[in-house]
């Protein structure tokens, strides 16, 4: 019996050295400073912040430690310095708000910033008006959900990204509120990562930026009311599934931005009232599935440079121009995709039309070329000269076109 609980004790004790210690920061107690706090604390141990404002600045976590704010303690780095840096494997950080991180031209000052971790998590955490809210570097198996980011943007050389990692590897990003920013998310160098679940609105540049980036996954996000909505760069093997890009609205705006990517997919996703829907530039090997464009100025412009894409299964409603293009070469595939322009019939009623349908309008192909044109929209002279082109194709690239369009809308 007695080797028993000789046993049990042993057990007891291991498992509270794994768990570690709980200290306890606030006003009235004895630790009455973050800073302090991290200073006692050992590997292992946690720390519960109680309700309050601690103006703490340059703080650094290197060492394994949970942070645990109760009542959302706010920490305000007074619009002077950086407030939490991170430089440990497997810290958690939540439940905390900071408030006016510093800015600096030389230096990427951030709310919280990670260097060269693994398994850090941050959670469930409010920053307001921060020059960068989050910033990891060099960094693996990064997890950043459940946070509600708010800055206040004065211009874009003025203000840094929500979310913003470089060089970075398996990256979790979801749940997150993210406003105000110059780009809401941004990724460069970043592989094998997921961005799932995220709102960014009103941004100035981006709602999410990808730069050299690749394998990487964004899914069943909102893209709203930014300078643009995505931008993907210089990357491959990218995945864009379910996400909602809608009112991005500007002189060179768009939903979507595709510049020199290859073999990703583009499927599911949709695009509303949006300058551009979807913007490509470069890119090859892409398959853009099952979409929805509607009531976009361009649901989408090809560019010549583009080539191997596959354009399959995708809804165009109620757009003002579905493609346009900058020249007359075509290397790309379009099929079985509605569009409520067709003006075409299905004699034998198995739903797809019995004539090609060309969307590439020869008023859209002069505009390309002289923006100017564009006054002439929805005038006599312009329905006239796009019914001759359709009669007798003379400009419009004639490999430019759907062979099988499908007849109804397509439930995707």
């Amino acid at each position: 019996m007695s080797k028993v609980v000789f046993y049990f004790g042993v057990i007891f004790l291991l498992n509270s050295s794994v768990q570690g210690a709980v200290l306890l920061v606030g006003k009235n107690q004895t630790i009455t400073s973050l800073n302090k706090a991290i200073q006692l604390a050992k590997e292992g141990d946690t720390i519960r912040i109680l309700p309050g404002v601690y103006k703490e600045k340059n703080l650094v976590i290197n060492k394994r430690l949970t942070l645990l704010g109760e009542g959302s303690p706010l920490f305000d780095g007074e619009n002077k310095y950086e407030i939490l840096l991170i430089n440990a494997n497997k810290v958690e950080v939540s439940g905390l708000s900071f408030d006016r991180s510093g800015y600096s031209a030389m230096n990427d000052f951030a709310a919280i910033k990670v260097i060269d971790t693994d398994s850090v998590t941050i959670s469930n955490v409010q920053i307001f008006n921060a020059y960068f809210a989050i910033h990891v570097s060099n960094s693996t198996r990064t997890q950043i959900h459940d946070n509600d980011i708010i800055g206040s943007p004065a211009s874009e050389q003025m203000t840094g990204n929500g979310i913003h990692l470089w060089k970075c590897s398996q990256a979790h990003i979801y749940n997150n509120n993210i406003r105000g920013h110059r780009d809401g998310i941004y990724f460069e160098f970043v592989t094998d990562s997921k961005i799932e679940k995220n709102f960014s609105r009103k941004n100035i540049r981006y709602g999410l930026h990808f730069m050299f980036s690749n394998s990487d996954y964004y899914g069943h996000n909102k893209f709203i009311d930014n300078g643009a909505g995505v931008a993907v760069m210089y990357s491959k093997n990218v995945t864009m599934l379910n996400n909602w890009f809608q009112q991005n609205w500007g002189a060179s705006s768009y939903g979507l931005l595709l510049k020199d990517i290859t073999d990703s997919h583009i499927e599911k996703n949709k695009f509303i009232r949006n300058t551009v829907g979807v913007l490509m530039e470069g890119s090859s090997r892409l398959q853009v599935k099952q979409n929805l464009f509607q009531a976009n100025g361009w649901a989408m412009k090809v560019q010549a440079s583009c080539d191997d894409n596959l354009f399959e299964k995708n809804n165009f409603i109620g757009n003002s121009f579905d493609i346009g293009t900058n020249g007359t070469l075509v290397l790309n595939k379009f099929t079985q995709n509605y569009w409520d322009k067709y003006e075409g019939y299905d004699l034998d009623r198995d739903g797809r039309g019995d004539i090609p349908h060309h969307p590439a309008t020869l008023y859209s192909m002069l505009i390309e070329q002289n923006p100017t044109t564009l006054l002439l929209f929805r005038s006599f002279i312009v329905t006239l000269l796009d019914k001759a082109e359709r009669a007798i194709p003379s400009l419009t690239p004639e490999l430019l076109r759907d062979e099988r369009p499908v007849m109804k809308q397509l439930l995707l």
